[in-house]
């Protein structure tokens, strides 16, 4: 491979910069650590055994085989990537082969710097395998590249970084998955709560509606036998006295006048079926209408007790009406 002389300057210089940047920022590091690390070191991600940083099928080709692949990769701009086809892994084995061969190292020189830029980008954008591989070449291609130690702490860094990240984001969603079914238990009691309490308005209304209608039935009952009675009093009190030719009294003793309606001067009459037996005596007297209510009803039931008739043949039962006058 023959690289031009620009080229290697522009790669010098590059090389120049980032070694320039990194060497201060591993003299300030140990200063800044170095009381954390007397203290308590800290806890570093158990780190996996790494890749050989040549593949073995770079390892097997032959030394004319390995500078054909090496020129083809650089024309194709295949510098550090991908692994196992790269020009960077075919000049570390050909130099393996070649320890001595000048143009080998400076080749492996030139390539360094797009090598670290490329370990760089790796570790910003978080492919942390590939930061280790391109770790690994560098390191195979000079040991004592300043660079190595800030790469190495930039990926454990940035390892550590997203390893905290993760654990943030978990516990962000348990908290917020918490959080959900909180709300939905609490949603779930408040719905649980309004269906109870409509329920409970529902039974109370139901209640009442049926205590109405049994209220109203009740009503319906006791006018219906209103209505009834007094049909049927005015029945009786229409149905005209059965005939009372065949009867005929032997004594009928005026009622006692009620010594507080005779004081009032209170008139009244009251009218009374009884029947007669075959003795003529009588039984089953009733008032069947009274005025003034209830004042001369007991004295006319008393009264018509102890009339008599002249014997019957038949049970008669007949009406009559007890008059009380004052002035009579």
């Amino acid at each position: 491979m023959t690289i031009s002389p620009k080229s290697r300057l522009c790669a010098c210089l590059m090389l120049a910069v980032a070694l320039a940047a990194c060497s201060k920022q591993e003299e300030a590091a140990p200063a800044a650590t170095a009381p954390a690390a007397a203290d308590a070191p800290a806890a570093e991600p158990a780190a996996t055994p790494p890749a050989p940083a040549v593949a073995a099928t770079v390892q097997a080709m032959g030394a004319d085989q390995l500078r054909d692949a090496a020129s083809q990769a650089l024309r194709e701009n295949r510098m550090y990537a991908p692994a196992g086809d790269n020009a960077m892994e075919y000049y570390l084995a050909l130099r393996d082969k070649l320890p001595d061969d000048a143009g080998v190292s400076s080749a492996l020189t030139d390539l360094m710097p797009y090598t670290l830029i490329a370990a760089e980008q790796a570790v910003a954008r978080e492919q942390f395998e590939e930061a280790q591989r391109l770790l690994a070449l560098i390191e195979k291609a000079d040991q004592t590249a300043p660079a190595l130690p800030r790469i190495r702490q930039s990926i454990t860094s940035s390892q550590q970084a997203v390893a905290q990240r993760s654990e943030a984001d978990a516990a962000r969603a348990r908290a917020d998955a918490e959080a959900r079914a909180q709300a939905q238990q609490q949603q779930l009691a408040t719905q649980q709560a309004a269906e109870a309490e409509a329920a409970r308005r529902l039974a109370e209304q139901e209640t009442a509606r049926q205590a109405a209608a049994a209220r109203e039935a009740e009503e319906q009952r006791e006018a219906a036998a209103r209505q009834a009675a007094a049909q049927q009093q005015a029945a009786a009190v229409a149905q005209p006295a059965p005939a009372q030719r065949s009867l005929r009294p032997i004594s009928m003793p005026s009622p006692r006048y009620p010594p507080d309606a005779l004081r009032a001067g209170t008139a009244g009459e009251v009218l009374v079926e009884f029947t007669v037996g075959t003795d003529g005596s009588v039984t089953d007297a009733r008032v069947l209408r009274a005025n003034p209510a209830r004042t001369f009803d007991r004295e006319a039931l008393n009264a018509v007790r102890r009339w008599r008739f002249e014997p019957v043949d038949a049970p008669v039962t007949t009406r009559r009406t007890v008059a009380f006058s004052p002035g009579g």
